[in-house]
């Protein structure tokens, strides 16, 4: 794999070089621990929020475009055009203090810790220990990958590792699942297109049954995530 690369603008083409290192980035064979996580989805099952295909895609097409999937896109964005160490640490304050609840920042920080490690061990860049999607925006910088496509490939990795807890959860056949998923897809695309024009400014969530359940899964009697 390349340990490096030139400056990418936003748009620039995904060669095949980024797109495999993209691929494994985001894949779940990285180790991040993400499978261990539902981001609350699970109490949300508990509640009966989430019962079959068709309330699943709506509960992750408003995350994707009301809640951590709209601000974590501009997060990993502005990690990606932070000019400085302590630009891109104020940053990562911020996305730390966004989310909702102590087992979301246990989430995103463990998350992030492990991927920055990985991406350190495996290549020549100096990713520091981040919350996970300032982690990836830095290291997609650094590596000289386009901003669209990282973007979009992290909301994709999100909702497929929630759409996976699903499955386990409701439970859902794989195939619909795998239904939900290409049907989410051209929104991962559409939260990550409007990402690449937004900025702090732009931040914020209207999820509030999502928040809700990922508070309320702290004290969730049996659980098989962590989130």
């Amino acid at each position: 794999m390349a340990t490096g690369g030139p400056m990418a603008t936003p748009t620039d083409p995904l060669s095949p070089d980024a797109l495999l290192t993209l691929a494994q980035w985001l894949s779940p064979a990285y180790p991040t621990g993400a499978f261990s996580y539902s981001q609350g989805l699970e109490w949300a099952v508990e509640n009966g929020d989430i019962a079959d295909a068709a309330t699943l895609e709506t509960w992750l097409s408003a995350i994707l475009q009301f809640g951590a999937g709209r601000n974590d896109a501009i997060f990993v964005g502005c990690a990606y055009g932070a000019a400085t160490p302590v630009a891109l640490q104020e940053i990562d304050e911020l996305a730390c203090a966004m989310v909702p609840s102590s087992e979301r920042l246990l989430e995103t920080t463990q998350q992030g810790a492990a991927f920055a490690a990985t991406v350190r061990a495996t290549t020549s860049l100096e990713v520091p220990d981040l919350s996970l999607p300032v982690a990836i925006g830095c290291a997609a910088q650094k590596m000289g990958l386009p901003l669209g496509a990282t973007i979009q490939m992290y909301l994709h990795a999100m909702v497929s590792n929630l759409v996976s807890a699903a499955v386990r959860l409701v439970p859902l056949g794989q195939t619909e699942g795998q239904v939900c998923l290409t049907r989410l897809s051209p929104l991962c695309i559409q939260v990550a297109d409007n990402a690449l024009t937004s900025g702090i400014e732009d931040l914020g969530s209207s999820t509030f049954a999502a928040d809700i359940a990922s508070m309320k899964h702290e004290t969730q009697h049996v659980r098989l995530f962590r989130s």
